[in-house]
């Protein structure tokens, strides 16, 4: 039987007349574009990096251009009758990063101009903020039909700075200044569409354009961007096919590991599942369950951020929330967990009606490999490349039950660190393993609680259920002692798998496992 020829994949395409163009796969979202054209005149649309915004912006400058070539056999070709051609204006702001003041202020007459000559426009003010306005102004005058904004990733500037005190202050007054004439030329606007990831208040866009329209928490939106399930297993089916013979496993299978990998996420709720689209995309044309969003780059004041609020690693994610959390101004919040949430580190689980709280967790395996990959060097330092293939190491042991070959393996190593900060506490090891296990791509839950207290680590595999307890310069048998005294396995009785005790003494001068033991 001959092989059915696939479309190509847009792979790091973000342009709809190239996907289009070239006959390439496109899941149509043109039914939430008519929607939102009609909601409102201004919308503001969050979600996290290379989850489809600057697609959905390229489809939005497509319509407005009145490009009906581009839109045969899509939703919006039934419904629109009049494509009338409007003059838009598309700001990108996605690689005005890492500047200074005077950098960014070229970066944004830089992009004025690129409008300006798309437009035959012409102007010579040094000034984005009135360089903006005229430009609205003259497209208005020169077409006699009012114009539209679309901002792609209107926060980027700012967000690698939110960390940073002196700095962001400085490129925020820049980005507000540059923003100001919108409210003003109100008059001269059709539409304005602004895409980011989090929601900097002390921006005008916010404060003074009243009638904007924050769409990112809509149920009716939920998947306006990212791949929805029944998207994948209709629109994608034969990429399914193609995918399960290249791993050479079923179509169930298949499914069902691109599911724990790549989907899990919800912007509000209730919602349907999405599945992240760039590492979806970059699966199927692999064929391959690499983690290919976290591994395009991890942005710098995320980790920044965990280390300012404290946060270790088993509290990311296991939380829940109100809804005004989620729009807290990012230049003030009181947590992680609004920017955990925008950037698509945590996502909703759930919603509880009663007490309006929202549950919050780490949307899937992909997201949760990656967080600790990122983590283990503020546990290992400069040592996290060899932690890497420790931790290969590690599984492969745990994987055939070999539990004494994983703990000597781990004390090599940590022996081999020649400081960690806290290596005095049970708290750090504790951490550290719950780290590592996460890396395994396996359950694993800290300060479990039973009737009796609360076991420091539960890990879940295939074969058994691991209780561990950990000591700090006593023994491996007192921690034995202790599961066995508190008869912490009566809680796990009915868990369907073998249980398996396990006791470990870190040594704090040695900085290292002291000695282990491991009962069935």
């Amino acid at each position: 039987m001959e092989k059915k020829q696939l479309k190509r994949l847009p792979v790091g395409i973000q342009t709809f007349e190239k996907i289009r163009e070239n006959d390439m796969l496109y899941i149509d979202k043109t039914e939430y574009i008519w929607n939102m054209i009609h909601l409102g005149n201004y919308i503001f649309l969050s979600r996290p990096r290379r989850f489809g915004k600057s697609l959905l912006v390229s489809t939005l400058q497509a319509y407005y251009e009145g490009r009906k070539d581009l839109f045969k056999g899509l939703f919006i070709e039934t419904v629109e009758k009049d494509w009338t051609e409007y003059p838009v204006l598309r700001l990108s702001m996605a690689s005005g990063k890492h500047m200074e003041k005077d950098q960014l202020e070229r970066y944004l007459l830089n992009i004025l101009q690129e409008n300006e000559r798309r437009l035959g426009i012409s102007s010579d003010s040094k000034d984005p903020n009135v360089r903006l306005k005229n430009l609205i102004f003259s497209a208005y005058e020169k077409t006699g039909k009012k114009v539209v904004v679309l901002i792609d990733e209107y926060d980027a500037p700012l967000l690698d700075v939110v960390h940073e005190k002196e700095t962001l202050p400085v490129l925020r007054n820049v980005m507000r200044n540059f923003y100001s004439p919108l409210k003003d030329c109100d008059p001269y606007l059709e539409f304005v569409f602004l895409t980011g990831i989090t929601k900097f208040s002390q921006l005008s866009i916010f404060s003074e354009l009243n009638n904007l329209k924050n769409i990112s928490m809509r149920p009716d939106y939920a998947a306006v961007c990212g791949i929805t399930e029944e998207e994948m297993l209709t629109q994608m089916t034969d990429y399914i096919d193609d995918f399960a013979e290249a791993q050479q496993i079923t179509r169930d299978e298949a499914i069902e590991g691109l599911k724990l990998q790549y989907d899990g996420y919800h912007f509000t709720w209730p919602s349907p599942d999405i599945y992240n689209p760039f590492s979806l995309l970059n699966a199927f044309q692999d064929h391959d369950y690499t983690n290919y969003w976290f591994g395009s780059g991890t942005p710098t004041y995320l980790i920044e951020m965990l280390r300012k609020f404290n946060v270790v690693p088993s509290e990311i994610g296991c939380g829940s929330v109100q809804a005004k959390s989620f729009d807290a101004p990012t230049e003030n919040m009181k947590n992680i967990i609004p920017l955990l949430y925008q950037s698509g580190y945590i996502t909703i689980k759930g919603y509880n009606p009663v007490s309006k709280n929202y549950k919050l967790d780490i949307p899937n395996n992909e997201i949760q490999a990656g967080l600790m990959e990122s983590l283990l060097p503020n546990y290992v330092h400069e040592y996290a490349d060899k932690g890497s293939s420790m931790v290969g190491d590690m599984y492969e042991a745990l994987y055939y039950e070999d539990l004494d070959k994983m703990f000597r393996l781990l004390q090599a190593y940590l022996l081999t660190v020649p400081y960690c900060d806290n290596a005095n506490s049970e708290g750090h090891y504790q951490q550290l393993l719950y780290v590592i296990f996460s890396l395994f791509g396996r359950y694993v839950d800290v300060e479990v609680h039973t009737p009796t207290g609360r076991v420091d680590i539960v890990m879940k595999t295939a074969q058994a259920l691991y209780l561990f307890e950990l000591k700090l310069n006593m023994s491996a048998q007192a921690a034995i002692n202790q599961i066995d005294l508190k008869d912490y396995s009566s809680k796990f009785a009915l868990s369907g798998l073998p249980i398996v005790k396990v006791g470990i003494n870190f040594d704090p001068e040695r900085r290292t496992i002291g000695d282990w033991k491991v009962e069935n």
